[in-house]
Formats: structure tokens, sequence, C-alpha cells
């Protein structure tokens, strides 16, 4: 294009046609075939404000458009050449923007108008400055065809709608009186580590890293989640996933959102310009996204067809906020692959917009998309529910009540003086608010729906509230619903039980709501209630579903709408109690699985609430289900806590997925448990479950916790589960973790095998380690004691040091992440050991233990002949400290597992360790990362490898071995026939090594030859392959290049077994993959099918190669990380794959 027929020379264009980004060259026809698409410069208009006028414009859009100004040098005309001498002049983006619209302005004179540069910008993909340039400057005209105004004109109608509809609401639909602001809702938000997507990775070590897990976050609101040093995100997350229990104000909260968006009072609003609030329990079969925005965010009587909303949002993509609200209530039908929902989602629509979808948990919202941010709705705050109550009784005009109220469920500190206490006066935001933790009434009431039920029935009798369980709850409301009923028809109310007219309305009301359940519906059409001859007169009366019209202009119609899902589940619940009579459970509730007893935990639950015999009938067929499904499980696949570290072997995808499973069933059973604490109940829990497991804070909500309680306290000898795993984290006073185990054991149970696992629950005082100790007195079969981040002392470690007298059959001990035991506490440890002399697993991990530490604490291991595993990993105990440990290994032949991590081994450290490690023929996973052993120290170890042919994992990241320590190991390879993870990460190896490596590894080991002898013509997998190796990382060797990567690409299909695959390059010289490598590595991709995770850091690409990779990720059926820096992504790339996992 020659020099002058840019934006300002060519106004022979047609104004307002859409043109193309750099990054949008190439795109894809339905056939899947690329083709170029013509570059269009952008139109001009004869008319505009005046040159001198223009410039006042230049900082806001210098400011906004930053590092996309080349994309507006395309797009006002200028050439190659010219943007490339803007870009070298000038020192950062900021100014190349500037130095761009200055040269535009000079060449193009009185051309150069304002209504051509806001053209080019729109057409640039950055509508958002033109919208910003239209709040700052209101006179700013629109372009021709109005799109602009019709633009305009969507958004401030959505806003008004918002506005209309969501400011205010009733809670409780037969309470006309009781209307809340959005602005009175108080929720709190708990960020959930979603993997390592939540983190900034680093290669270096850092204490997260020794923790082995990631914490849960608190949030204010979600605007925290687009700060990085919350999240680790390096760029705003796209989808975020909100999960909440039934009744935990997920609507509300996200209707909130949406209304503070459209308001711009959230960063989520700031960001966007276009709100949009879908309830997707309206979502048909068949609908598009346009078509649904139409439906529920758009008045009636605005004139805006779909088509229109369509290319609104696909021209301001980028600033579209998507609230979905309840994926959960999402009919199957419109869940199906291919439908508008799931599109969205995945990324095949709208991939540049921001989604926030609500929903109970496990519902399948990630079987679409992986969530960048996983939020959990916890419900209000203490000092939120007092306010809440406070409001309540304010509204029906008994204020006492609330304080009789908050003084029985609530501490509350005041600082204002007891005169003004006296008064009534309260200081909201100086008072100091605890939840009573001895009240079963406080597990319900942090949730907003049940803490209005619960204020409801305070201010009717203080005496329906004390009820224990969620079905009395609602037993109880109805009941209350029916009393005012009957006050205001001027009936009495019969002592006996509800009047026959009701009782009868009320169980046919439930079998429609367990027939809406079953189809996933939470909405009754009238037509169908007037079809099965039910009162709904009186139902409306009664005030357990109110009248309404539905909100969906494409279906509109009148329905029933229950006060919350809750209340359907708990009618429903009520008719399956009574109907279990003459009905068969399976048939009734189409319990068919275990992930269907899952999806209806809420509807058991109620269901076991209201009747003994449906209790029986429930447990009777999940045990059923339950031997069915879990027969394969054993107790050792849940040792250990997902959120501390990962399991020592790679664990197969289908066991993971079935111990997960597992947990969520188990909860389920106390749930049911907490319901009906019943022998005949219990009896139930026995057979269903072997192994009973609680996983959970002393102070949670959960009713898991009082239940598990009841099941303890009534174990004897002919009901005791294969395991009992008591997990309890998250901060709790250790007074309040130890009362609690007093109550639940308060009996001795010999033959128990308990693994009792306390994490974050501070024992630095000897009187409460001693407490301990008492209960675990009537444990005597204690199997695992898990002590992390306990804050011990040598001091409090005293007490249970003595007390292993009274635990002899302990196998695992966990003191990891204690750091104030130092030498002093392992000088206390040794003197216990001989008490317990069956242990199997013992972890120190970075105690700051010492050299003199360990040199005292070896000699006493000596006799743990059945020792297992031992982990001493960041410590600094070095070559002195390690030879002490070298001199007990060999009686340790039962070793399978050692952890020398981050201890301060030197070649010389192992020289003295390698002799050791002979003797130690079982070992299945060593570990002596972060040592620097450099190459003498690996040769010593590849020279005795032959000896350790039970190897599976191997560790040797960060441990400064080169090429001529690696050729030691490949060497040494042939002789670890069940090798599944090797890491050699952070080294200096060079392309030689690396290459050498993988391609030994692609042999076929000798147990693959074995298992797959040549000429077997029932291979399912090609002979030349290894099928044993799991995981292999060897990214950021400091002496790999492309060349070495694109060598590695070509060979790494011959390991089909590999679900982890880290060929990073190195952060300092990233290494560059040329377009035929990554062109060979997206077709590798394809032949790993067990592949999860994938990481590509500090590794540069072309475009092309970069997206056949990213695509081939995308379309993988198992993968669900690609890893990659963001600093490195190719100019103009799609960067919107679910799979990307992005690091600095």
């Amino acid at each position: 294009m020659a020099e002058g027929q840019g934006a300002a020379g060519r106004s022979g264009e047609t104004a307002g046609s859409p043109q193309p980004s750099t990054s949008q060259l190439k795109r894809k026809g339905e056939d899947g075939e690329e083709f170029p698409v013509e570059k269009k410069p952008a139109p001009c208009r004869e008319e505009g404000l005046p040159v001198g006028d223009i410039r006042k414009y230049f900082y806001h859009i210098k400011e906004k458009v930053s590092s996309d100004w080349k994309d507006l040098a395309f797009h006002l005309g200028f050439e190659q050449p010219d943007i490339n001498n803007i870009d070298g002049r000038n020192r950062d983006d900021k100014s190349r923007c500037m130095d761009l619209l200055e040269e535009w302005l000079k060449r193009n004179g009185e051309r150069a108008t304002i209504e051509v540069l806001m053209e080019a910008l729109s057409e640039a993909n950055l509508q958002s400055v033109v919208d910003g340039l239209r709040k700052i400057f209101p006179e700013l005209p629109f372009p021709a065809g109005a799109a602009g105004t019709e633009s305009d004109v969507f958004q401030k109608s959505v806003k008004k709608y918002y506005e209309l509809k969501l400011s205010h609401f009733k809670p409780l639909i037969w309470n006309d009186n009781f209307t809340l602001a959005l602005g009175d809702i108080f929720t709190q938000l708990e960020l959930i580590p979603t993997q390592n997507k939540h983190l900034k990775t680093s290669e270096k070590y850092n204490r997260s890293e020794s923790m082995g897990g990631e914490q849960r976050k608190e949030l204010k609101s979600l605007d925290d989640l687009f700060n990085p040093d919350v999240t680790g995100l390096s760029t705003a997350p796209r989808c975020i996933l909100l999960e909440g229990e039934a009744g935990g104000g997920k609507t509300t909260f996200l209707s909130k959102e949406a209304l503070d968006a459209v308001s711009q009072k959230t960063e989520l609003g700031r960001r966007h310009d276009i709100v949009l609030l879908i309830r997707l329990r309206e979502v048909r079969e068949g609908e598009t996204i346009e078509e649904m925005v139409w439906d529920q965010c758009v008045d009636e009587t605005v004139d805006i067809e779909a088509q229109a909303i369509r290319a609104i949002l696909k021209r301001n993509e980028s600033r579209v906020l998507f609230l979905l609200d309840g994926y959960d209530e999402l009919r199957p039908e419109a869940r199906a692959a291919g439908q508008a929902i799931p599109k969205l989602l995945s990324g095949k629509m709208y991939p540049n917009s921001t989604i926030v979808i609500t929903s109970r948990p496990s519902a399948g919202v990630q079987q679409y998309t992986r969530p960048d941010c996983h939020v959990h709705i916890m419900g209000f705050s203490p000092k939120h529910m007092v306010k809440y109550v406070r409001k309540y009784f304010v509204i029906t005009e008994r204020p006492q009540l609330a304080e009789e109220f908050v003084r029985q469920y609530f501490i509350v500190h005041d600082d204002l003086l007891d005169d003004d206490l006296s008064a009534g006066g309260h200081d909201d935001e100086n008072e100091k608010v605890y939840l009573k933790h001895d009240e079963l009434l406080t597990n319900l009431i942090q949730t907003p729906m049940f803490l209005v039920l619960v204020c409801l029935l305070w201010d009717e009798d203080q005496e329906m509230v004390s009820t224990g369980t969620m079905t009395g709850l609602y037993n109880n409301l109805v009941t209350y619903f029916v009393r005012k009923h009957c006050e205001r028809e001027g009936v009495d109310m019969s002592t006996e039980g509800l009047p026959t007219e009701v009782a009868e309305s009320l169980l046919q009301l439930g079998k429609l709501a367990l027939e809406a359940l079953l189809r996933n519906e939470t909405l009754l059409d009238l037509t169908e209630v007037k079809r099965e001859k039910v009162d709904w007169e009186l139902l409306l009366k009664l005030g357990v579903v109110s009248l309404e019209v539905s909100a969906s202009k494409l279906h509109p119609r009148k329905q029933l709408n229950f006060s919350h899902k809750t209340m359907q589940e708990f009618l429903a619940g009520r008719y399956v109690a009574h109907a279990l009579s003459n009905q068969d459970i399976v048939k009734l509730l189409q319990l068919t699985s275990i992930s269907k007893a899952l999806e209806l935990s809420n509807l058991l639950q109620f269901t076991c609430g209201c009747d003994s015999r449906a209790a029986q009938a429930v447990m009777e067929e999940l045990s059923k289900l339950s031997s069915r499904e879990f027969s394969h499980l054993q107790p050792e696949q849940f040792v250990l806590p997902n959120m501390f570290e990962r399991s020592h072997v790679p664990v197969a995808r289908d066991m993971k997925k079935s111990c997960d499973t597992y947990e969520r069933f188990a909860a389920l059973c106390l749930t049911i448990l907490s319901e009906r604490k019943e022998p005949e109940v219990l009896q139930g829990i026995s057979q269903t479950l072997p192994i009973v497991m609680l996983d959970s804070s002393i102070n949670s909500r959960e009713a898991t916790v009082t239940a598990l309680k009841y099941y303890i306290q009534n174990l004897h000898s002919a009901n005791l589960p294969d395991r009992l795993i008591l997990t309890i984290y998250g901060g709790t006073d250790s007074r309040n973790t130890v009362q609690y185990l007093q109550q639940c054991f308060t009996t001795s149970l010999p033959g128990l095998k308990l693994d009792l696992k306390l994490a974050s629950v501070r024992f630095d005082s000897p009187d409460e380690t001693a407490r301990l100790v008492s209960v675990l007195k009537n444990v005597p079969c204690l199997r695992a004691l898990v002590l992390f981040y306990a804050d011990l002392t040598p001091s409090s470690l005293q007490p249970l040091v003595q007390g292993f007298s009274h635990m002899s059959l302990l196998e695992d001990l966990y003191l990891s992440w204690n750091f104030d035991l130092g030498d002093a506490g392992m000088e206390v440890l040794q003197v216990g050991l001989s008490s317990v002399p069956h242990l199997a697993v013992l972890r120190l991990r970075e105690v700051c233990m010492t050299a003199v530490g360990l040199s005292s604490l070896a000699p006493y291991m000596r006799h743990l002949v059945g020792l297992r595993e031992l982990d001493i990993s960041l410590n600094k105990v070095g070559d002195t400290g390690l030879k002490s440990l070298t001199a007990i290994l060999p009686a340790l032949t039962a070793m399978q597992v050692l952890i020398l991590s981050i201890i301060g081994i030197s070649p010389t450290g192992m020289r003295t360790l390698v002799p050791a490690l002979c003797q130690l023929t079982r070992l299945i996973k060593l570990d002596i990362s972060y040592n620097p052993i450099g190459d003498p120290g690996l040769e010593c170890l590849a020279a005795i490898l032959h000896h350790l042919t039970a190897m599976k994992v191997l560790v040797l990241q960060l441990t400064v071995i080169s090429d001529r320590g690696i050729s030691s190991l490949i060497k040494a390879l042939p002789h670890l026939v069940q090798l599944q993870v090797l890491d050699v990460r952070g080294n200096i190896i060079g392309d030689s090594g690396i290459v050498s490596l993988v391609q030994t590894l692609c042999q076929p080991s000798s147990l693959d030859m074995e298992q797959n002898p040549p000429g077997d013509k029932s291979l399912t997998t090609a002979p030349h392959c290894n099928n044993t190796l799991q995981e292999l990382h060897i990214g950021n060797n400091s002496g790999v290049t492309g060349a070495g990567l694109g060598r590695v690409a070509q060979l790494i299909s011959a390991l089909p077994a590999l679900t982890w695959l880290d060929m990073s390059g190195d952060e300092d010289t990233p290494a560059h993959l040329p377009d035929t490598a990554a062109m060979a590595l997206a077709e590798a991709l394809p032949r790993l099918p067990a592949l999860k995770w994938l990481d590509l850091k500090y590794i540069s690409m072309e475009p092309a190669g970069f997206q056949a990779v990213v695509q081939a990720a995308e379309e993988h059926s198992t993968l669900e990380r690609l890893g990659y820096s963001e600093r490195l992504f190719p100019e103009g790339a799609d960067t919107t794959a679910s799979c990307l996992g992005l690091s600095d």
C-alpha cells in the first residue's frame, strides 16, 4: 500500500464494514480449510472535527490501546515498514501508540477525523476504547447505520430492566412486608484452588511447595479475582464457577452482581459494557444465546431482534459478561453437547467474553469448561447474620425477639457503652460477632435461606426452631403455613395433624414436585397442575408456592414456583416417604447408580428425615449400590488427604474418580444419619460404608460433623468399619478439636482402625497434647496420626511421645511442618520410637532438624524393620547427618519410599548413601531433588540401579547434572523395568543428553516385552512403545535448545501411557520451537491418549505452530492443562483456549 492511502485517503470504502485485525488474517471455513482474508483499509469520512480538536482524544486512546497499537496501525492504513519504524524509535507501547496517532494526523491533515479514528478502532476489535471515549466525550457522533446507537439502546434497556426487576426482592413469598434491597445481602466467598491454575508457577523452590497443597482463601468480593496476588493468574479469568449448597444464596448473589455490574460499581462492571443475566432453568433445547438474551434480558417494549443482538455481542465480545444462574437447573436436553450453553462454556461461542456461572456442587459444569477460578459461596458471616436477623425483626416490629435470637446463637462484643446497649443501640461496624458452636442449629443458619426460615419460626414459636434437622425445620415451616392459613380462614387446626384437605393437596404437590425434580425442573406448569386436579389455589393460600408468569418471552406460561428449590425437594421427599409403603424405591426415584443418588442427595435426605421405614429402604438400596460400585476400593487408597500432597506413584484416573465419588457418597450417608439418628439407620450405614470418613472443620456447618459423632458413639465390636478416616483442618482451636474427639470416643473401642489427621490445629501447649493422648487411649488400634502445621514444640511433643505406649499398633506418624521442633524435638521423639514397633511411615518434612538432630534420632530407628516410608526433606542435615542415616538404612529392608529432597547432599554424601541404597531392593520411590549431587553423584547412583529393579519413581530435579551424568543414567535405565515417573527438570543437560534419554525411554521395557511378545497379534499398542512410563519431566534444562525439543516432539508418541509431560525451555534463555517441530508435537498429542498435563513454558513458537499445538491440546479428550508463558505468546495468537494455564 502506498503512503497516503491510509484511513483518511479512501473515501470510496463502505462505512461500517467489519475489518480483520492482524490476528484474524486467517479464518477457517465450515469444512476446516483455512482461507486468507483480504486486508481492507479503514474508510474515511469527509466531515469531522477540526484537526486542532482531535488531539484531545489521543491521550485516552494511547492509554487504553497500549500493546494493541499495531492492530490500530494496520486499520489506519500503515504498511509494515512504517510500523517497524514506529516500533523501533519508541521505548514502550504507549509511546508507540501516541507516535502512531501523531504520524497519522500528520499524513492526513483535515481528513484525519475522530469518526475515521473511531471506526478504525472498532475494526481493530478495540470497541471498548470507542465506548470509553463516548463516556468521556458524550458529544461524539455515532457511525453511519446507527450501529452504535442500537448498541447503546440495548445496553441502556438491559440496565433499566435489571434496575426494575432486581433492585428488591421478597425472600418469603407469604410475607409481602418483608422486602430486602439487594444491597442488604452479604455473602462470604472462598476461593478454591483449581490444581495449579491458580498459582504463579515457578521452577524455584518456595514455602508453598513445601506445604504440598493449596490453602483456600477468603474473598472480599469477586473483584479479588482480578487481582493476580490473590488468584496467581497472569490474565483476567474468562470463566468463574460459583458453587454453593442449596439455599446458600447463589441466585440472589448473582442478581446483586448483575445490578452492581450494570451500575459499574464493581470491577466486573468496569471491565464489561454488556451484562447479561440468564436463568438457566428457563433455557430450552435448541435456543441460541441471542434468543436467551432477547428472552430474559430485554424488556418486551424494546424493539430489537435476536440477529441484532448477535451483531452487538460479536462487535463488543471482549466487553460482554454472561452471568449464568443455576447450571444444576439446566434441562438435560439443553446440556447436551452442541447446545448453546455447552458451546458458550467451552469457548466455541463468544470465546473472548467473560462467564460467571453458579451451580450446586458436582452438577457437571467441568464437563464443558475448566474454570479459571472456582469459588465457594459460604453463606453469611456471623456479623452479617446478626444484621439480617435484626432487620427482619424490625420489619415485623418485634425487635426484642432479635436480641433474644442473637443471645441464643451468637457471642457479640460491642464497643458501645452499657447505657447505649440497654437503650437498644447497636454499633454494627464495631461489633465483633462469633457464632456459638454448641448448638446444632448453628450448622444451618449460616445459609441465608435457612436463616430466613429460622427467623420466621422464632417469630412464631421458639420451640419450633429447636429441631436439629433440616427435615424438622421444614416440617415445622409447613405446619406454620397451615396454622396461619387456618387462622385467616377462621378454621380450627387439629392438634392431631394437618387438615385432611391440606394433607392431600400437599401430597399431590409432592408427587408433581418429584416428577419435576426427575426432569431437572423447578417450576410446575399450571396447565399440568390443573390436569392432575390439584387444589392449586389452596396451595397458593398456604404460601408453599407462588403463581407467576414465566420470565421467558419465548415460552410464556403460568407456573407454580416454589419458595426455594429446597422446598420442592422437601415436599417431594415427603411424598416419597409416604409412597414407599406400596412402591419400589428404585422405580420411584430412578435410583440406579451412585451418581444418581448423589444427584438426588437433598431429596434422599428429606425422604429419610420424614420416615424411619423410608430411611431404612433408602439405606438398603444405597448399600446395594455401594457393594456394586465400590467393591474394588481399599482403605490404603484413602491414606492421604488430597490437600497435602500427591500420591507417591501415579494413580489411575478411574481409581482417583472412584475415590472422589466414594468420599461424596460417604458424606451423603452421614447426612442421612444426621436427619435420623436411629439404630436401624446406623446399621444401614455400617453395611453401606466399609470405610467411613470425615474431611472437615469441627467449626463447619456440615451436618456430617454431628452425624459422625453419633456414629462413633454407637460403635461396638460387631459393626466396626474396615477403617475410620477422620480429617480435621482449618485453623481450629485445639480445645474445640479435642473436645469434639472426647465426645466421640467416650468409651474404649478396641479393634477400631483409626486414621486421625489434624492439620493446622494448634498443639503448642503440653496440656493440649496431654488431653489428645487421653482421648486416643480409647482407640488402642490407632493406625495413623497426622499433625501437620500443629505448632508442636519439644515440650508439647513430650506428652504425645509418652502416650505412644498406648498406641503400640501405630503405623503412620506424620509430624511435618512443625517448625519449632528442631533438634530438641528429635531428642524427645527418639525416646518414644521403641513404643511403636510397627511404624511403617515416618514423615519429618521441614521440622528444622539439623545433622545433630538426625544423628541423635537415627540410632533409635534401627529397630523399625517394617518402615516403608521415610521423609526428612527440607531439613539442613547435610552430608554429616546423612552419614548417620546411612548407618541404619541397610537394616530397613522394607523401605519403599525415601524422600531426601533439599537436605544438602553433595557428591561426597552420595558416595556414602549409595552403598546403603543397594540393600533397599524394595524401593519404589527415591527423591533426591534440590541437592547439588552433580554428575559424580548421579554416576554413583546409576552404578547401583541394577539392584533397585522395583523402582517406579526417580526424582532428580535441580541436582546439577549434565550430559555426562545423564549418560550414566541412560545406561542403567534398562534395569528399571517398572519405572513410571522420571524427573530431571532444572538441570544443565543439553540436546544430546535429553534426546538420548528420551530415545532410551521410548524403547519397550523388558516388562512390556513379556506382556507383549513380538509377533503377538493381540497387541493393542505398537511393540516398539514403552507402555510403563507415565510422567516425564525434562523441562528447564539450560542446555536444551529448540532443536533438541523438536527431536523430542518426534519421539514422544512412543510413550502412549504418559499422563504428564514437561518439556519446558529454560527460563533465562527460552528455546524456540520452529513450525515443523511444533507441528510434530501437535501430531503426537492424539497418540498420547492418557495425557493430562503438558508443560511448554519458556518456549517460543511461530503463530501457526502455536495454534496447531493449542488446537490439538483443546481437542484432546483427556488433556486438562497446557502450561505456557504469557510473555512468549506469538503476536496475534488466540489465547482463549480453556486448557491454557499461564505463567509469567
